[in-house]
């Protein structure tokens, strides 16, 4: 893991924290040597400070999006308002911590973004059952292709099509999307929806997944063409067309 934090006294402790719950943390103070390490010895996931000196969290972000790096990448901020938050999914983050924030949750945002990105574990079947597990478990395998409306998506490439026209998304972007294309015509309520795509839970009061929902709608809505993701109030969301 890379960390970035300008904040001598938060980097240490958060640095403490991430290591005792078993991450191994390269901790750097400013975003020109988080880039650089970054370049150096890519990590599995990175922790962003958004206000630092030099080149800020945001900039670290757009320029390894550029570059085609799709390491997930959690951004610390103290900035609250929407606008502030919207600026980091747009320069390529895949979530957020506001400051000040509980260790416990920015444990449970990278375990979510370390589920949705590494390998699966999976667990040994105990002694002599392997063969009974694999003849009651047979799941058949992800279909390459999805489509729903006029939205294509190539689940193994990781490429998007509304019509004609390619869409490029984010880690995060694709994997909502493609859940709602999977579950085209059903209403998922906000719950079952973290679940699925930050394997947790955020409460009533977080505006992750309405931020992601508008990002999503400015990036997929034409000029004359139906809108397809519909909010049902107080539910959650669907996919149609109108």
């Amino acid at each position: 893991m890379l960390l970035a934090e300008d904040d001598r006294a938060i980097r240490h402790a958060l640095k403490r924290a991430l290591t005792l719950e078993g991450y191994a943390v390269t901790a750097v103070a400013d975003g020109v040597e988080a880039l650089a390490q970054a370049h150096k010895n890519p990590p599995d996931v990175l922790v962003l400070d958004v206000m630092m000196p030099g080149m800020d969290g945001l900039q670290v972000c757009r320029e390894l999006r550029a570059e085609g790096d799709r390491t997930p990448i959690l951004m610390l901020t103290a900035l609250v308002e929407t606008a502030d938050r919207i600026a980091g999914l747009d320069a390529g983050a895949d979530d957020y911590v506001v400051k000040p924030f509980d260790v416990e949750e920015v444990f449970a945002r990278l375990r979510a973004l370390l589920r949705r990105t590494g390998p699966a574990a999976v667990p040994a079947a105990p002694a002599g059952a392997a063969e009974e597990a694999a003849a009651r478990e047979a799941p058949a395998p992800e279909r390459r292709h999805v489509e729903a409306a006029d939205i294509r998506i190539d689940v193994q490439a990781r490429r998007v099509w509304r019509g004609s026209r390619e869409i490029e998304l984010t880690r995060t972007e694709f994997e909502l999307l493609h859940l709602l294309v999977r579950n085209a015509g059903i209403v998922l309520d906000h719950s079952t929806i973290y679940d699925r795509i930050w394997g947790y839970d955020f409460g009533p009061g977080s505006k992750n997944l309405a931020v992601y929902v508008g990002y999503l709608r400015r990036k997929l809505d034409e000029p004359g063409a139906p809108q397809l993701i519909h909010t049902v109030r107080g539910v959650g969301y669907v996919l149609r067309e109108a």
